[in-house]
């Protein structure tokens, strides 16, 4: 019998009703993710995420800059999340994830206004809904895509995030989620404690990354090259950090295999905190010499599954090009 697709076409509305209740549960001594603060957040109280009751959307569009399996020819539909559970000091979209002040910020979207806009996005004809920096919010998220559903959501899920995620909120959304897209950033607990305020980071992404991998697989391609499930990891290589590449795609190969669907991403520049002074290793561009070597490791690796992204033609017209 062919697999339901999307996968949450398989839930029941009792087992939709169970994990929305589990997942306010999470959020009423909060382990949604591996800061494990133990706030209430049912009282509208936080801590690490800055993210109360209610998760804030800071933008939600059709996405023509995602990989090409993922955008097709009418977008990603996708939703980016306020706020962050870690601190990159990098960022390069540090003022949403770290610069708005909680006490400053709009109120948050209630779960039937995010379920909204993912039926919007539905409407406007994107391939799928796509969830960016979710880690803090998969409760919420949960609460949304239950009302979404109910009212005849029916594209796949997309779960773009660093990887910082914890066993139990993944458990929760096995069989909801059919593509899992987590961007693997550091490999050593010193970069990670320098870099993003997570020492832990590392065994975390790793242990996530693992179980996504058990839930959807390898990332499968419809006849058009459209992702309909599946793991595609994403690695941003860093100026002077090829050590740290090194060691990610080693593990890829090592314990998820050669046939994992990698996007090396070279658009590396200097953000958020970083500059000649604070961070002055990473104060540059990477340089072409060095996103070579990253793709030879991956050659070397066995790793034939890289993605090759095309500029599309709207990120090429000028004025907005989102809709």
């Amino acid at each position: 019998m062919p697999r339901p697709w999307p996968a949450y076409r398989s839930l029941s509305r009792a087992e939709w009703q169970r994990r929305v209740e589990q997942a306010r549960a999470m959020l009423a001594d909060c382990r949604a993710c591996p800061r494990d603060c133990g706030v209430n957040r049912l009282e509208d109280r936080y801590a690490a995420c800055k993210t109360g009751r209610y998760a804030l959307v800071s933008s939600y569009f059709p996405h023509f800059g995602e990989e090409d399996c993922l955008r097709g020819w009418n977008g990603s539909g996708t939703i980016f999340f306020a706020h962050c559970n870690l601190r990159c000091q990098f960022c390069q979209n540090y003022d949403i994830s770290q610069a708005i002040k909680p006490h400053k910020a709009p109120p948050g979207h209630p779960p039937e206004a995010i379920a909204a806009m993912m039926l919007e996005l539905q409407e406007l004809g994107c391939h799928n809904i796509n969830l960016v920096t979710p880690e803090h919010v998969v409760p919420q998220i949960i609460e949304a895509l239950a009302i979404a559903v109910e009212h005849g959501l029916r594209l796949p899920i997309v779960y773009n995030t660093s990887a910082y995620d914890s066993l139990e909120s993944l458990r929760l959304l096995d069989g909801i989620v059919d593509i899992y897209m987590p961007d693997f950033k550091f490999w050593s607990t010193e970069r990670s404690r320098r870099y993003m305020k997570a020492a832990d980071y590392p065994e975390h992404a790793r242990a996530a990354i693992k179980e996504m991998h058990r839930q959807v697989g390898d990332l499968e391609l419809d006849d058009e090259g459209l992702a309909r499930r599946g793991l595609l990891i994403r690695h941003l290589v860093m100026p002077g950090c090829l050590d740290e590449t090194r060691a990610i795609l080693e593990w890829i190969a090592r314990e998820l295999g050669p046939h994992t669907y990698v996007n090396l991403m070279d658009q590396y520049y200097p953000a958020g905190r970083v500059n000649e002074t604070t961070f002055p290793e990473l104060n540059r561009r990477l340089s072409a010499e060095e996103f070579a070597e990253a793709l030879q490791i991956a050659a070397e690796l066995g790793l034939h599954r890289l993605d090759r992204r095309r500029p599309h033609p709207r990120l090429l017209m000028k004025g907005p090009w989102f809709y």
